[in-house]
């Protein structure tokens, strides 16, 4: 997985499938767009992915999650509820905004 960290006021977390960088995904009027200018960040592990998500969740960060691992993870790490899951062409994603 990818993860990239965005500082800003509030920090942005964006964490996403390492084979989904660069893909474009549209349903309807809606568009999933996984740029790697935002996505691409560090290639890490699950274990490092899952410290850096509740180290995030923490210090009231915004997340962007897209793809089935980043998501399971997520919801593993109870950062994300199944609610908050959104697919476009089968691509799960979840926004959190604290």
């Amino acid at each position: 997985m990818f993860v990239n960290i965005i500082k800003t006021y509030r920090d942005i977390v964006a964490i996403c499938d390492s084979n989904l960088i660069g893909k474009k995904f549209e349903e309807g009027e809606f568009q999933l767009d996984i740029k790697e200018s935002f996505f691409k960040g560090k290639e890490e592990s699950v274990e490092k992915v899952r410290r850096i998500m509740t180290d995030m969740i923490k210090e009231d960060a915004t997340f962007n999650i897209v793809g089935e691992n980043s998501i399971k993870t997520a919801l593993d790490e109870g950062i994300i509820s199944k609610e908050g899951i959104r697919e476009i062409q089968g691509i799960p994603f979840a926004l959190i905004l604290k």
